[in-house]
């Protein structure tokens, strides 16, 4: 408190608040906390997942046809879609059901009536008025290979004579572009990179390390050459996300990180991880096995299109606020940074816990 004493003005008294410096560390651990209690309904464990539905139908001996049909679910409810398959086929017996996690499986056997395929129409009921894909993988005896997605707009799919190699090539372009542009975990890490490298040749170099590692282990990982438990790969990916959250607090505070220094290192070595989660997903799906090479390939494109589409809206975005004339409040900055770490954080431990032996 101090008093003011002006000529000719009546004596006022100010009051300055003081806020002790351990009151002002635990109001910016409140902050922190309230940010992340407003960011936990839209936190998903599971934020790498690419879950389109998936229709495989496979010719097993002449005339009998092994069909997985395996819907995804939203909280317990599975999505009201239902495949229709050509009338030469018969369903013998009842369908096998089986819950895994986010989705439901039914497994049956068909029978043809001496009919080819080959001219028929797949139809998924109720797909047009929902936002999902359906992936569709034929099989049949004579070697003969058919992949589509099936979407709103399409549902449905004549069996052609021959495998069209462009169809296939958009098909995983496509589902690639989608889920990188999805998958929220991945995103988070390529904007704390951003927040942390600012020179352009710097962040071309970590972009490109990134790029080449989790190009290396999707491929490795698809073929089958290199093989980690979804549930650690996902742990690391989210921790990742954590200590570049930090590096960027650190950074703020005059502290040189070695993000900062070697950012194509920490970037190569964490895109390492983040590939092996790319391969999680696009297992989920299958890869039809007569196109490997392109459906891996248009993968990856599609990975990197989605990829350059968000860092090019990121830094547009920070150009055109630095255009604004707008002034932040005193530490706003912390705000990006604590969203991210809290995001991350949770993720890490969710993820940790659900291959902790103690886990239910």
């Amino acid at each position: 408190m101090k008093t003011v004493c002006r000529v000719g003005c009546a004596v006022r008294t100010e009051y300055k608040l003081q806020i002790p410096w351990c009151a002002r560390r635990t109001l910016r651990w409140l902050f922190f906390v309230v940010v992340l209690m407003g960011l936990y309904p839209v936190m998903p464990a599971n934020a790498d997942e690419i879950r389109p539905a998936l229709l495989d139908i496979k010719e097993q001996n002449t005339g009998l046809f092994a069909v997985t049909w395996k819907v995804p679910m939203r909280g317990n409810r599975v999505l009201p879609i239902t495949p229709r398959l050509p009338q030469s086929l018969e369903l013998l017996g009842s369908p096998t059901l089986q819950d895994v996690p986010g989705a439901l499986i039914e497994q049956s056997t068909y029978k043809s009536n001496g009919k080819q395929l080959t001219g028929q129409r797949i139809v998924i009921d109720g797909l047009s008025a929902l936002q999902t894909d359906v992936l569709l993988l034929i099989q049949l005896q004579d070697g003969t290979q058919h992949s589509a997605i099936l979407r709103p707009a399409s549902p449905e799919f004549t069996i052609p004579l021959e495998a069209s190699k462009l169809e296939v090539a958009a098909d995983y372009w496509r589902l690639g572009t989608i889920h990188i542009l999805e998958g929220i975990d991945h995103l988070l890490f390529v904007l704390a990179l951003l927040l942390i490298v600012s020179r352009l040749g710097r962040l071309v170099k970590a972009v490109t390390a990134f790029t080449v590692a989790h190009s290396i282990t999707l491929v490795l990982a698809t073929l089958g050459l290199v093989h980690m438990p979804a549930a650690p790969t996902e742990a690391i990916i989210a921790l990742s996300i954590l200590f570049l959250a930090a590096e960027i607090v650190h950074q703020r505070n005059g502290v040189i990180g070695i993000t900062e220094r070697y950012p194509w290192v920490i970037a190569f070595i964490f895109g390492l991880f983040h590939g092996l989660g790319f391969a999680g997903a696009l297992s989920e799906i299958g890869v039809p096995q007569h196109e490997v090479p392109l459906a891996l390939f248009m993968f990856n494109v599609g990975v990197e299109t989605g990829q350059l589409l968000f860092i090019a809206a990121v830094l547009s975005l920070i150009a055109l606020l630095k255009r604004l004339p707008l002034t932040a409040p005193h530490g706003a900055w912390r705000l990006l940074p604590y969203s991210i770490g809290g995001v991350a954080a949770y993720w890490t431990i969710d993820r940790v816990m659900s291959f902790m032996p103690f886990a239910v």
